[in-house]
């Protein structure tokens, strides 16, 4: 069986590429990082290191890569002849692979008309279905209904945390033994891959909700609330008891969102928050909390993993959320220099006032209960 898959950074080695390996499938990497696609082809094979106490080691063999940019017509081959598709290259480069995507189905209707799935594991909601959309504004109508007879882009929601690491090996990766890989089998053409790892769901939409609001949430609160008692990495944060305190009780909050709308067992959801806070206190995994509370702007936008969990608790549960408040009050005030957009929150808090500085960041009526409370929050920081 023949895998292709968009991207051999760490997550696309690390994660998808492995499980690919572990399937049964060759896998041809795409990438146009010519380091990288030499090293695969001259080894055929590369290590992933789980990062644990165990330190467990999986050689993954099978592999060949292909550069993008000085090898287009073999990218077009591998298109035609693959069983299944998958990407990890990050949403901003999604339009780009489209195009390559466009000539290669192209070629493979004139020969191979067998089903043929493309999932883009991407960080985002919906990323299957955005770059079905990249590839579909390049074709004309009738080409469109060709290629909803044999082609299908099932979106998929993917978690595992891949720490920053340099290696001598450039091929080596180190991964977190946990993960989770779930694709909306509603959406699949033809017979569905066998892939152990994967879990297919007829309703995506919970398990994208229930990522984004416990690995997200939980990650943002514990790298703002740790930056504002000057802790460096989310693991050390993790171990002051009043971060966790506040971070397993933001998680409770959003935890209550999620049961009351899609009727979680809460036995089964509180067991996940466990297990979510014991991969963020993880020591093998040092993250920085510059970096996972980076881009606060877009993190306190009002369908992101604060703002979004805080309204629906108001809304479900008629007050607002203590804990998801004094998170979002402290990236509010998270103020690292070299972070463009934390720069410009204090700049148009300065400007405009902390009462409109929050409506514009959030979207929240500043007269609404939860932006009152946030407000108040703020006030106890500065």
């Amino acid at each position: 069986m023949q895998a292709l898959h968009f991207g051999a950074g760490n997550i696309g080695r690390g994660f998808i590429g492995a499980l690919l390996y572990q399937a049964g499938y060759h896998t041809t990497f795409v990438d146009v990082n010519s380091e990288i696609v030499d090293l695969i082809n001259d080894r055929q094979a590369y290590r992933v290191v789980l990062a644990d106490q165990t330190q467990e080691e999986l050689l993954v063999k099978n592999v060949s890569a292909i550069n993008s940019m000085s090898q287009p017509e073999e990218l077009e081959e591998a298109i035609v002849k693959a069983d299944i598709i998958t990407t990890a290259v990050g949403p901003s480069i999604l339009p780009i692979i489209a195009k390559a995507l466009v000539k290669g189905l192209r070629k493979r209707i004139e020969s191979n008309r067998s089903p043929l799935n493309i999932i883009a594991c991407e960080n985002l909601i919906g990323g299957s279905s955005l770059l079905k959309m990249h590839v579909y504004e390049q074709l004309a109508p009738d080409e469109k209904e060709e290629f909803d007879q044999s082609f299908a882009f099932p979106d998929a929601a993917v978690d595992r945390i891949v720490p920053n690491q340099t290696n001598e090996d450039k091929l080596l990766v180190t991964v977190e033994p946990y993960y989770e890989w779930v694709v909306d089998r509603s959406a699949i053409i033809g017979e569905t891959p066998d892939i152990k790892g994967i879990t297919y769901v007829d309703d995506l939409t919970p398990y994208i909700e229930r990522k984004l609001f416990t690995v997200n949430t939980g990650h943002a609160v514990a790298a703002y609330i740790g930056y504002q008692k000057g802790f460096p990495t989310i693991d050390e944060a993790l171990q002051d008891e009043t971060v966790k305190r506040l971070v397993e009780s933001a998680l409770n909050e959003t935890g209550m969102v999620l049961i009351g709308k899609y009727r979680f067992d809460k036995a089964e959801h509180q067991a996940y928050i466990h297990k979510i806070l014991a991969r963020f206190e993880n020591p093998y995994i040092t993250d920085e909390v510059t970096r996972v509370g980076r881009a606060p702007m877009r993190k306190l936008s009002e369908n992101d993993r604060l703002i979004a969990p805080a309204k629906q608790y108001q809304e479900l549960y008629g007050n607002s959320p203590a804990s998801l408040a004094k998170a979002i009050a402290a990236a509010l005030t998270y103020d690292v220099k070299e972070d463009e957009e934390a720069m410009a929150i204090q700049q148009l808090i300065q400007q405009k006032g902390l009462d409109q500085a929050i409506e514009e960041i959030t979207g929240l009526n500043r007269s609404s209960e939860l932006a009152k409370r946030i407000l108040a929050e703020v006030e106890k920081l500065v």
